[in-house]
């Protein structure tokens, strides 16, 4: 049966975006691989969510920081089930501070989990792709990348690069089947967000609210989905008319 259900892998599913990502694909019949590095826990009550939205899946720990590592769970998830038809590139960490005082460690650290990440992760997963020559790739964004925002340098210039790699990779690939789109979310309410400054957030976005993991989800399942088939090196904002 597994065989007959559309393979899924998300990075950084254990919670927030990457959880409701999980379980939205879940919902429309996926088998979803999801992806953690530390939080084994989290990621076991995604999978249980998967479940009880009607989908299947198994959870992988593994740093998409990682190139070797990430190559070779590719290679197992595509071996056992012959192709791989969804990966949504969503791990991603912030280290927010001012860049005249940002270290080194924390620079590249951003930039290896969204940027590397996705080179490691994307890479690998069109070789199988193509061989079927179809596949949908999705990979999340921010708004940070599309407009100025203090102490965010190294997250800013991480996404940045996902929004124009994503674009390019999807010139490459169009003639092939395989789709290349990137959802860029405002503010979200997740852990990234736990200490600001909600009163004064929401006076800068027109919705006058923070906007929920499950309304990204919905984007993401949207464009890996047929209903998308004709849309390709997209970056769709999520984020309540803020930009």
């Amino acid at each position: 049966m597994e065989n007959e259900r559309k393979i899924a892998i998300v990075t950084g599913g254990s919670r927030g975006i990457g959880r409701a990502i999980c379980v939205e694909l879940g919902g429309s019949g996926c088998y979803v691989v999801v992806n953690y590095m530390g939080d084994r826990k989290g990621a076991e009550h995604t999978l249980s969510m998967v479940e009880a939205a009607g989908g299947r899946g198994e959870v992988y720990q593994f740093d998409v920081r990682d190139g070797p590592t990430a190559e070779n769970v590719v290679e197992d998830i595509g071996d056992r089930f012959g192709r791989i038809d969804i990966l949504v590139n969503n791990a991603g960490i912030i280290r927010d501070g001012l860049f005249m005082m940002m270290s080194p460690e924390n620079w590249h650290t951003v930039v290896d989990t969204s940027l590397n990440g996705f080179y490691n992760m994307t890479r690998p997963v069109l070789e199988k792709m193509v061989r079927n020559r179809s596949g949908a790739i999705v990979s999340l964004s921010s708004a940070a990348s599309l407009m100025p925002n203090r102490g965010q340098a190294n997250y800013a210039a991480a996404k940045a690069g996902l929004n124009a790699a994503s674009r390019a990779v999807a010139a490459e690939v169009a003639r092939l089947g395989i789709r290349v789109n990137v959802v860029a979310p405002g503010l979200i309410e997740t852990d990234m967000i736990a200490d600001a400054p909600r009163d004064h957030i929401k006076t800068m976005i027109p919705m006058a609210r923070i906007g929920r993991p499950d309304e990204v989800a919905g984007v993401v399942g949207f464009l890996c989905s047929e209903a998308a088939s004709y849309m390709t090196g997209q970056i769709v904002s999520v984020n309540g008319g803020m930009l």
